[in-house]
């Protein structure tokens, strides 16, 4: 059965509270995913929505085409950049630890990333932006922890 899955990110500020929405869908199947971290970037929780999705299959070898409205997760895989990244261990690269996390579920199956115009009313772009804002505003929110240790790393000196 071939799967459809939107995805969002959201960040109150860049860095700031953030949240990821993801929507899947097969057939009559309907799942909606959402989470939120304390401090955190919008391309971060862009493409942790990708990849909580991509983790919430069961099934391996599933046909998954993603629509998102990130350029920057859109772009890295279909115009193969991030498998370059790889093979350089990520240097100098922003989200390492996230881009090793999506290209470890992304290899267990065959997906497709299209990239959508974000607020353009497309209803379920539109769910997952807001289920990625509410999240971001929820209390008491958890540390993006490698995100976190990124940047207390960066300010050393």
């Amino acid at each position: 059965m071939d799967i459809i899955m939107y995805t969002d990110g959201a960040a109150r500020g860049n860095p700031g509270p953030g949240g990821y929405g993801t929507v899947l869908m097969a057939g009559k199947h309907r799942k909606e995913l959402s989470g939120g971290f304390r401090k955190t970037t919008n391309n971060r929780m862009e493409l942790l929505a990708v990849v909580k999705g991509l983790e919430a299959l069961k099934n391996e070898g599933s046909n998954i085409t993603i629509y998102s409205d990130s350029s920057y997760v859109v772009d890295a895989v279909e115009k193969k950049w991030v498998f370059g990244w790889e093979k350089k261990s990520f240097k100098g690269k922003k989200n390492p630890d996230l881009w090793k996390m999506f290209l470890k579920v992304y290899k267990k199956h065959n997906v497709k990333l299209i990239w959508i115009k974000g607020h353009s009313n497309i209803k379920e772009n539109e769910r997952c932006d807001r289920l990625a804002v509410e999240a971001s505003k929820e209390p008491n929110l958890p540390a993006d922890v490698e995100y976190e240790k990124q940047q207390n790393t960066n300010n050393l000196f």
